[in-house]
């Protein structure tokens, strides 16, 4: 697999973890951190990290961030996104009680209603299955993860636990509830990134 330009949303959220787990498939000068528009410039591949979904949307907003990353999308821009990336990504988000939700970016076609998964000590890892892995065993972490409710047309089931779908993709662009870059086990990122590295 040759290099690839890569670069992980840094707003907040997990980015040292992503940013470790594709580091040796990084073209030189090695992963770059994505804080402004200017930073999406020859990038081939991006990581939306987990972190707080309201406050990275809000900081998008106010980096001037969305616009330009819906168009890099939109020109091909190979995207995996997991947790609250994936609820940044989703079409539609299913409203909290009493919540504030983030406004999505419509990228991806899933419906997702946040935290899902239990608060912060009821994190748990359990056998996620995905078909497109040898062997399709992996480990799947999940931390006040998302859950998909619906998968539209749109996007295609990558990701299962038990028969529920946990990872979704929509050409270059795959969405996930769990936490990849937190199980030590490299053949996600490896996938996302040769794909990644194909011409768009």
């Amino acid at each position: 697999m040759r290099p690839v330009a890569i670069g992980v949303l840094a707003l907040q959220g997990d980015v040292p973890e992503h940013a470790r787990a594709v580091a040796a498939w990084a073209a030189p000068p090695g992963v770059r951190t994505v804080r402004g528009p200017s930073d999406l410039v020859g990038l081939e591949a991006l990581l939306l990290p987990g972190g707080e979904s309201t406050t990275i949307a809000d900081l998008l907003d106010r980096t001037g961030l969305r616009a330009p990353l819906l168009r890099a999308v939109e020109g091909g821009l190979a995207v995996l996104a997991t947790c609250a990336g994936l609820i940044l990504l989703a079409r539609e988000i299913e409203p909290s009680p009493g919540g504030r939700d983030p406004r999505p970016l419509g990228i991806l076609d899933v419906r997702v209603r946040r935290n899902d998964f239990g608060r912060q000590r009821e994190s748990f890892e359990a056998p996620v299955r995905i078909d497109l892995l040898r062997p399709p065993r992996f480990p799947g972490a999940f931390v006040r993860s998302p859950r998909i409710l619906a998968v539209g047309p749109g996007a295609e089931p990558i990701a299962f636990r038990g028969e529920e779908v946990v990872g979704v993709r929509a050409g270059r662009v795959w969405g996930l509830t769990f936490h990849p870059e937190l199980t030590g086990d490299p053949r996600l990122h490896r996938a996302f990134l040769a794909e990644a590295g194909r011409a768009r």
